[in-house]
């Protein structure tokens, strides 16, 4: 029972790092879309759509930023959420479960997409797959799916 519990905040504190880190990084974004803030130059974005890193900023603090965190909260309070469970394809566990798998996917389409558009990979797109895999792998633990499940 305890292991159990001890996954599922496992999976509670990486949905927090992630939204974290990536609210501090959308706001740093749009609050200097220049990237100057990070050091971040703008011929980083040569071959993307954007001229800056406003809509970029935006996209992250609210993907990859207070969406996780809402998730991390739903993983703790398990609330019910009549538009998520509308976009739940499980519905045989909780949405925060769900959405869990989705946040997965969605940060590995951000790197990938990013190392596409830049044409270089760094430690922190390493970092940031990883993490992605790590939540997906969490999620998909039989005891986190049992603690989960309706």
């Amino acid at each position: 029972m305890f292991r159990r519990y001890e996954r599922s905040i496992t999976l509670f504190i990486l949905q927090l790092f992630l939204g974290v880190g990536a609210v501090f990084g959308g706001v740093v974004l749009i609050i200097d879309p220049t990237g100057e803030l990070v050091k971040m130059p703008l011929s980083l974005l040569e071959r993307s759509p954007f001229h800056d890193f406003f809509i970029p900023g935006i996209i992250l603090l609210v993907v990859l930023g207070i969406f996780p965190l809402i998730v991390a909260m739903g993983l703790i309070k398990r609330w019910r959420w009549r538009l998520a469970e509308g976009l739940n394809i499980f519905r045989d566990r909780h949405w925060s479960w769900t959405f869990s798998l989705y946040i997965g996917f969605a940060i590995i389409i951000w790197i990938a997409v990013q190392v596409y558009m830049i044409n270089a990979v760094s430690a922190i797109h390493m970092l940031y797959i990883s993490l992605g895999l790590l939540i997906q792998m969490v999620t998909l633990l039989p005891s986190v799916q049992a603690k989960y499940r309706r």
